[in-house]
């Protein structure tokens, strides 16, 4: 061993070392450190002798097993508690689900306290005006760890087009809808306190380059780079066996086999950027988080955020109604034989067999409303942020975590590949005290969830199921039959839609309605611009991108393209008819065609429109 580690450690701490090491290691001990001897003598401690079972002699691949001593002090350094910590955990998951322990052994389930929105009613309105004025007091996290790869797509998943209409993707709308909410928020309290809402993105390995290169590229979509912070998630160590010895890359035996741990970093994340205290010393109360591909949440989070201040909601779930067994989580308050209660997110696969085991002999069931009591988790939560950072003072962030091995067979000996520990960000309440208020908020499923997450051969598969699409397909049409429903809601007549097959799905097919949240990001905004008696068939696309334009008498029966500049006011209104936009069918694999219109199934094929644009300041009127 070199001097400078020797010095460094006591005669006992060698001894040690030397007791638990193998011949190999030994020989290979003097090309470390002193802090690097260290990690060594943990690994071996906990039972991690075999990584360096076949290393050669000192000379031989030094610098690679350096390199691998630097990935355990990264694995060590970003997870609560370091490996040690990381790995009796492991071991004590693993005991618990080779004997098959129930994670809920002792828990009753019941149906938690909450506010179920009907949009558009008085209700909702009060609501969702309560909620912007609070916008200017929220910070927003966006968890975009994961790439496109799932879908079919190799990009990010937060750069893929949310519609293909106007091609906006996923990040640009967030930004866009985060800046006009603090905009109205501004508005609304007659600009008694203007800040720049924080934005935080967290990423992963795989995908912070490329974030931010799509932030760049497009000047961070309006919003000052400063506001915008990514934060990066560490992967964690993969484990081979029951034993929890962490598994070596089959690629190279220097390193170290790592997967993602869960969004549920988040929250540690946020905890050790030390961001949390910025934003309560700013005078921040809340703390939104939303997933990376759902493209209708902000049209929801506004009356959400007003449910959370009205109710002073801890943690507030922002759910939908889910039909019994489906495969969503259902928000369930689960009390202890002893006294413990939480209100937490328990998968689908997990609450039926609770509530058959608690006194519910027919299980999830639909009542009278026809969904489940238990109301559908979507993973955007509202934190308040004086509990949140009293709670993470406690615990650093860390997050309740499971393990899902897949076995090799009914012994469960072996594992068919490595798993790893896992976390979910909507399992923080699960720490809480009873004195939480932890409560969600249902709002109508076609307004706030349309994920994009399946393939499209997964997503035809999952439909005899029951199961939702949950696809680049739906998420696309969903966001058109959203959009008209909305308008209808407002009193225009809006022609009901046809059913097509894209991709072996059978989807509603609406009209193409698409505007910019400058123009609305509230039911008020849209209910503001719209007047009078308008129409809109069923084949006819309608683009809307400027602030400050009201719709009065449009019949439309074709393509209708509008775009103006903040200071122009746009009166648009007549008898506008076109051959249109048509939505034709393709061939998903037609590899001329890009990976975001495969996977659709469909293209838009722009044949004929009307298209006004109104790039000076002034008070403009349109009756073709």
């Amino acid at each position: 061993m070199a001097s400078s580690a020797i010095d460094k450690l006591t005669n006992l701490q060698v001894n040690e070392l030397f007791t638990f090491s193998s011949p190999n290691l030994q020989k290979n001990l003097s090309i470390f450190s002193a802090d690097q001897v260290k990690l060594v003598k943990m690994l071996l401690e906990m039972g991690q002798e075999h990584l360096f079972e076949d290393w050669p002699d000192p000379g031989v691949d030094d610098d690679e097993k350096k390199c691998f001593i630097d990935q355990v002090a990264l694995l060590d350094s970003s997870y609560p508690g370091g490996l040690t910590s990381y790995i009796k955990t492991a071991r004590e998951l693993l005991a618990d689900s080779k004997a098959g322990k129930n994670p809920f052994d002792g828990f009753k389930p019941s149906v938690p306290s909450g506010e179920i929105l009907t949009f558009g009613d008085d209700n909702f309105i009060k609501y969702e005006e309560t909620g912007v004025k609070q916008v200017q007091n929220a910070a927003f996290v966006l968890v975009a760890g994961g790439l496109g790869e799932r879908l079919g797509y190799n990009g990010i998943k937060v750069a893929l087009p949310m519609e293909t209409t106007t091609g906006t993707c996923f990040l640009q709308n967030y930004i866009e809808s985060v800046l006009c909410l603090a905009e109205a928020s501004c508005k609304q309290t007659q600009g008694e306190r203007r800040q720049d809402v924080p934005f935080v993105i967290m990423t992963s390995d795989d995908t912070h380059a490329r974030t931010l290169q799509l932030l760049e590229s497009n000047s961070y979509f309006g919003m000052k780079p400063a506001q915008v912070k990514l934060l990066k998630q560490e992967k964690v160590a993969c484990l081979a066996d029951n034993d929890a010895r962490l598994a070596g890359d089959p690629k190279n035996k220097y390193r170290i086999q790592t997967k993602p741990h869960g969004h549920g970093d988040v929250h540690s994340l946020l905890y050790s950027s030390g961001l949390l205290k910025e934003w309560k010393d700013a005078g921040l109360r809340w703390v939104l988080f939303f997933q990376d591909t759902n493209g209708l949440l902000f049209k929801a989070i506004p009356a959400a955020l007003g449910v959370s201040a009205t109710k002073e909601y801890h943690v507030n779930s922002l759910s939908v109604p889910r039909k019994a067994k489906e495969a969503i989580g259902g928000i369930t308050r689960l009390t202890h034989k002893d006294g413990r209660e939480m209100v937490i997110n328990v998968e689908y696969n997990q609450l039926d067999p609770l509530l058959r085991a608690t006194g519910h002999p027919d299980g999830d069931v639909n009542c009278e409303t026809g969904y489940s009591p238990y109301p559908g988790n979507i993973n955007q939560l509202i934190l308040e942020l004086g509990p949140y950072i009293d709670e993470l003072s406690k615990t650093g962030g860390a997050i309740k975590e499971f393990v899902n091995p897949k076995y090799k067979d009914s012994t469960k000996s072996t594992f068919k590949s490595s798993t790893r520990l896992e976390c979910m960000m909507q399992d923080y309440p699960k720490t809480l005290p009873p004195s939480s208020r932890v409560g969600f908020t249902v709002t109508d499923r076609w307004l706030a969830y349309a994920p994009v997450k399946n393939n499209p051969e997964d997503a035809a598969k999952v439909v005899p199921k029951g199961n939702p699409y949950h696809s680049a397909t739906s998420g696309e049409t969903s966001i058109y039959r959203a959009n008209s429903m909305i308008l209808r809601k407002a009193g225009v007549k809006i022609e009901d839609p046809v059913s097509k097959v894209f991709n072996g799905q059978e989807v509603e097919v609406w009209a193409r309605v698409v505007w910019n949240p400058k123009w609305a990001v509230t039911f008020a905004d849209v209910k503001n611009k719209v007047s009078r008696a308008n129409f809109v068939s069923q084949k006819s696309t309608l683009v809307i991108k400027g602030k400050n334009v009201a719709i009065q008498d449009l019949s439309l029966d074709g393509t209708f393209v509008i775009n103006s500049v903040d200071d122009a006011q746009v009166k648009v209104g007549g008898l506008v008819q076109n051959k249109g936009w048509t939505i034709e069918t393709i061939d998903k694999e037609n590899t001329t065609l890009p990976e975001e219109v495969r996977i659709r199934g469909f293209k838009i094929n722009k044949i004929e429109q009307l298209e006004k644009c109104y790039s000076k300041p002034g008070k403009y009127s349109l009756n073709p």
